[in-house]
């Protein structure tokens, strides 16, 4: 194991509350009469990428509605979009996400033990960017080798390509590198990139099917690089 990939939303931090709200706002400065509970913002989480859980929802409110070609639709869905990046990013720069335990102290042990570091999400770089800035300071990206997000991988979880897209800019097969993800959309991406994953869920993924996890944790809370490696040495000691 040379290499760690890390999700962002939901592994790195609990943001997905944060984000609800961010989605709630932005429908009220436009007018909308949308408002997403928790309840519902979990059956949304199905569906990867924010964008595309606005499109989603617009259709079940809309069935009767057809747009033609979808361009306008696509251009209000991009705007409503950004007013939710813009009111998700005051957030966080008021405090509101924090690092989930561990997270911070795993990095910091892992780039000490020689590991090479990775980010692979479907969310945006403007996201990423407000969340680490935030909490690891304004040179955060030096923290990671390999960044791939939504602007790079446009194919989201469960689709492996953020994963495989990660495997190549790093030069490395899936058999040296282990994943860290909190959904089983993200599960299952890693695993179709051949990743053995650690899972570590969150109030809104608890529910979801982990089934192939290499370990499912409540946290990253006192996991060390010598855990990370003897539980690889195990996955990869058994695919053989």
């Amino acid at each position: 194991m040379s290499a760690l990939i890390f999700d962002v939303d939901g592994t790195l931090a609990d943001t997905e509350l944060v984000h609800l709200e961010a989605f709630n706002a932005a429908f009220a400065q436009e007018g909308l009469d949308w408002v997403w509970d928790v309840p519902l913002y979990t059956q949304l989480l199905e569906v990867s990428g924010g964008r595309e859980r606005i499109h989603h929802y617009w259709r079940s409110v809309n069935a009767e509605v057809q747009d033609i070609d979808g361009t306008a639709l696509h251009a209000w869905i991009a705007h409503l979009h950004e007013l939710k990046t813009a009111h998700y990013e005051e957030r966080v720069r008021s405090g509101a996400v924090r690092l989930r335990p561990g997270v911070l102290e795993l990095i910091e042990a892992a780039r000490g033990a020689g590991l090479r570091l990775a980010i692979a999400t479907t969310t945006s770089p403007v996201n990423i960017a407000a969340l680490l800035r935030a909490a690891m300071g304004p040179d955060w990206q030096l923290a990671f080798e390999v960044i791939e997000d939504a602007s790079t991988a446009p194919l989201k979880k469960p689709h492996p390509q953020v994963y495989l897209q990660t495997l190549q800019r790093l030069g490395l097969p899936a058999a040296q590198a282990l994943a860290f993800e909190d959904s089983s959309n993200g599960l299952r991406a890693a695993r179709a990139a051949g990743l053995p994953t650690v899972v570590t869920p969150n109030a809104f993924t608890a529910h979801h099917d982990f089934t192939g996890a290499l370990r499912i944790l409540p946290s990253l809370q006192g996991v060390t690089p010598d855990d990370l490696r003897a539980w690889h040495a195990s996955a990869c000691a058994h695919a053989q």
